[in-house]
C-alpha cells in the first residue's frame, strides 16, 4: 500500500496538539468505568489497569476508577454496550483496532468508530511472531515451508477474529502461500498457556507480553512484524528482511466515550489524559512495556480515525477477507 500504518501514525502525532488545562463544567459524580472488550489478562484489560493505577497514583482523578470486561462477539458486545449507552459521561472503553474492523467485516456490528466519541490515542504496539522454545522453527520461513506442507493443520492462537493477530495471519498466509488454523480465545493468559502447552503452534504478541517469556527461555521469536527492528530486540529481523512482504499493522490503544457524551465530559478525559501523558510515571511506562507513544486528541485524532478505518479496510481488502460495509 502506497502509504503505511507507520507513516499514518507519523502524520498524526505531527499535527497533534499540546491540551491545556481548561476549566470544565463537568465533575464527575461517581465512580469512572473503563470498559474493556477482551476478559481478564488480555492487552486491552493490562492496558486499562494500567492506566487505573497510575491515575490512582498521580491523584489526577477524583473518583474511583472500576474496570469492567464485557467480552464476547469477538468485540461487539462492548461496542453495543458503548453504543447503547448514549450520553453516559461517567464511562469509557478501550478501543483496539478490533473497534475499527468489525464494522467492515460483521453485519451484526451495530456501531463504528465514528458513531462513538473518540478521546484520545495513547499507544502504539508492535507485534512479534513466537513460537515455544523447543519448535522445530527457527525462522519464519520454517513456519511456513512446515504449513504449505501441511495446510490447515497448524494452529495460532489469538483474540478475536476481527482484531489485529488475525489480521496479521492473512497477511501472512497471502505473502508466504500458506495455511492455518486461528484459534480464538478469550485472554491473554489462555493464548499463552495454549502456546506453551503446545496446543498451537504459533501465538502473534506484543513485546511486552513476549519479554517475560523470552527471559524465561520458553519462547523464541521468529520475526519482528514491523517496518524496522524493534529496539529491545535488535538482534531479531523483521518479517520483511526473511524475504516476505507483509504490510505493519501496529496495535493503536486509546480511549472512547459512547454516543452524546457531553463536549464537557470529553474535554475532562482529554485534559485528565494529556496530563497523565505529561507525567514521568507515564514516560516509565512507555519504556517499560516497549510501546511506542502515539498519544493523539482532538482534531489530530479524529483524523486518524478515519484514515486508520480507510488503511485497516485496504488491508483487509488486500488479504482478501470480505468486507460487509
Amino acid at each position: 500500500m502506497k502509504n503505511t500504518l507507520r507513516l499514518l501514525a507519523v502524520s498524526m502525532m505531527a499535527g497533534a496538539a499540546v491540551v491545556s488545562a481548561p476549566v470544565h463544567a463537568f465533575t464527575p459524580e461517581r465512580p469512572l468505568e473503563f470498559m474493556v472488550h477482551t476478559g481478564p489478562g488480555a492487552g486491552s484489560d493490562v492496558f486499562a489497569r494500567a492506566v487505573q493505577g497510575l491515575l490512582g497514583k498521580t491523584k489526577l482523578v477524583s473518583q474511583t476508577i472500576q474496570v469492567s470486561n464485557k467480552a464476547g462477539g469477538g468485540g461487539l458486545v462492548a461496542m453495543s454496550y458503548l453504543g447503547e449507552k448514549k450520553g453516559e459521561n461517567h464511562l469509557v472503553a478501550v478501543f483496539t483496532g478490533v473497534w475499527f474492523v468489525n464494522p467492515q467485516i460483521r453485519s451484526n456490528a451495530k456501531f463504528t468508530m465514528s458513531d462513538l466519541t473518540p478521546i484520545a490515542r495513547l499507544i502504539l504496539e508492535p507485534a512479534v511472531m513466537t513460537v515455544r522454545a523447543d519448535s522445530p522453527y527457527k525462522t519464519a520461513k520454517d513456519f511456513f515451508d512446515a504449513a504449505k506442507a501441511n495446510p490447515g493443520k497448524l494452529k495460532q492462537s489469538g483474540g478475536s477474529i476481527s482484531g489485529r493477530d488475525n489480521t496479521i495471519r492473512q497477511l501472512l498466509m497471502k505473502a508466504s502461500g500458506a495455511d492455518w488454523q486461528f484459534i480464538s480465545m478469550k485472554s491473554g493468559g489462555e493464548r499463552v498457556a495454549a502456546l506453551l502447552g503446545g496446543h498451537v503452534d504459533m501465538f502473534v504478541m506484543e513485546p511486552s507480553e513476549a519479554e517475560e517469556q523470552i527471559k524465561a527461555g520458553k519462547i523464541r521469536v521468529l520475526a519482528t512484524l514491523m517496518e524496522k527492528r524493534i529496539p529491545s530486540m535488535p538482534n531479531i529481523p523483521t518479517i520483511n528482511e526473511q524475504g516476505f512482504k507483509v504490510p505493519e499493522v501496529p496495535q493503536a490503544r486509546g480511549f472512547v466515550g459512547p454516543p452524546g457524551m457531553s463536549a464537557d465530559a470529553k474535554a475532562y478525559y482529554v485534559d485528565v489524559l494529556t496530563k497523565l501523558h505529561a507525567t514521568k510515571d507515564w514516560a516509565d511506562f512507555i519504556k517499560e512495556n516497549r510501546y511506542e507513544d502515539g498519544f493523539l486528541t482532538g482534531p489530530a485524532l479524529d483524523k486518524f480515525v478515519s484514515e486508520y478505518t480507510q488503511t485497516l479496510r485496504g488491508i483487509l481488502k488486500d488479504a482478501g477477507v470480505k468486507l460487509v460495509r
